[in-house]
């Protein structure tokens, strides 16, 4: 599992990444797919920052006291199981294409212009919002998958999904954008 300052570290590189490499694209190419099945780089941004959002509602019931685990979070075996499935699940790379849970879904329509500007002051919410959170992580604090209640991790584990997710789809993003230059 990984630490605080390598979660962070992490994450400001994939959002330099990010800005640098799809920055100056303009709303026309953020918005362009390779096909119809296929998301634009604009809709890989656009569920980035859904899925770590969707993180948030979790940790504040945590906090704020309401949070109720499942019965599945009462066996660690399971924890430890759910939490290392998923991770290889969204590992950068991995080649199988992987169906995202509808929640998590991008935009259908056009995303923003200014969705990579927006995605990078998200990653500083997001950095912050990892750090806020240490004594969760450092007492090995069980949540559930925003996708699924019964699906449980740890909650450094799901710092690690977010960010090997984060991974994935910059990889993805930059196979687009090599498709729609060749095109």
């Amino acid at each position: 599992m990984g630490t605080i300052p390598t979660w962070i570290t992490e994450l400001g590189r994939l959002t330099k990444a990010f800005t640098t490499e799809f920055g100056c694209l303009t709303s026309e190419e953020l918005n362009r797919k390779p096909n119809a099945s296929t998301w634009s780089i604009g809709q890989v941004i656009d569920h980035i920052i859904t899925v770590n959002e969707s993180y948030y509602p979790i940790v504040e019931q945590l906090r704020a006291g309401t949070y109720r685990a499942p019965w599945t979070a009462k066996l660690p075996f399971l924890v430890n199981w759910f939490g290392d499935f998923i991770l290889n699940g969204v590992e950068p790379e991995r080649r199988k294409k992987v169906k995202t849970f509808q929640l998590w879904e991008p935009a259908q329509s056009e995303v923003r212009a200014d969705v990579v500007a927006y995605f990078a002051e998200h990653q500083r919410g997001l950095a912050g919002f990892i750090a806020m959170n240490a004594d969760l992580v450092e007492a090995g604090t069980g949540i559930s998958s925003p996708a699924n209640r019964f699906i449980t991790y740890k909650i450094g584990r799901a710092f690690d999904i977010i960010v090997a997710h984060e991974r994935r789809h910059l990889n993805q993003s930059r196979e687009i954008l090599n498709f729609l230059k060749k095109n």
